[in-house]
């Protein structure tokens, strides 16, 4: 019996599970929303490291790991290239493509928070779109700056910071609007690729704003490498296919 063990918490992976029949499992580690609407299991939480992931894939029989993780998911990605290498089961990944920047972007690299605040200082409007890393630093304001934090859970901010909580895909308008509304004059990203929270670039073009791109994280490689969900589902339903008992 073949047994789909998909890692996910992106849109990538939301789509493959949607197309996964009961018998295989959707892995979320518990945040955001947990899907309501799938024929596949749904596993919320850790595995407790690499050996936790080994045994996991040998008490449930999974015959093949689909890590479709955030591309900065990094110890997950790494958990799962390990363990399937003890385990012996075969591991494929979608890796989204990063965005590349137009002629007329300025894109700022930074390795890091540190290199992250150390950018923005001139600033006094940013936009951090990084998820929840910055609610831990909002003691660190400095009196020069008001934050604008956009992440998937609410969070009630300070004096000097507004969390909001919102989940993509954004478009063009709404973009338009939370710059003028928060008067942003630099954008913090991951430069997480996909369609879903690229809006928010095409508006800092429009206004000449610099973007402060977090680097991508050096990933493992996996058995095969998918750019998008719909690739990897469409080999996924024929190796099913073809591996089906008859």
């Amino acid at each position: 019996m073949t047994r789909v063990l998909l890692l996910g918490g992106t849109g990538d992976a939301l789509a493959i599970a949607r197309g996964l029949p009961a018998a295989h499992v959707y892995s979320l580690a518990g945040l955001g929303r947990v899907p309501a609407d799938l024929a596949c299991s749904v596993r919320v939480g850790g595995f407790g490291g690499i050996d936790g992931l080994v045994r996991y894939l040998r008490a449930e029989a999974i015959t093949l790991v689909v890590d479709a993780t955030h591309p900065y998911a990094a110890q997950m990605s790494r958990h799962a290239h390990a363990a399937c290498a003890i385990a012996r089961v075969p591991l494929w990944a979608v890796r989204r493509p990063a965005w590349q920047p137009q002629p007329s972007d300025d894109w700022r690299e930074a390795a890091d928070w540190q290199a992250i605040t150390a950018r923005i200082e001139p600033f006094r409007r940013p936009l951090f779109t990084l998820g929840r890393e910055p609610l831990a630093h909002l003691d660190e304001i400095p009196p020069s700056q008001y934050w604008t934090v956009r992440c998937l859970e609410a969070h009630p901010g300070n004096e000097r910071a507004t969390i909001v909580d919102a989940r993509g895909p954004f478009d063009l308008a709404g973009e338009r609007a939370l710059f003028d509304d928060a008067r942003i004059d630099v954008v913090i990203s991951k430069n997480s690729g996909g369609r879903a929270t690229e809006a928010k670039l095409a508006v800092a073009r429009e206004r000449r704003l610099p973007v402060v791109m977090l680097a991508r994280p050096v990933l493992p490689g996996a058995g095969r490498i998918f750019d998008d969900a719909a690739s990897a589902l469409d080999t996924l339903r024929h190796w099913l296919e073809s591996n089906s008992e008859t």
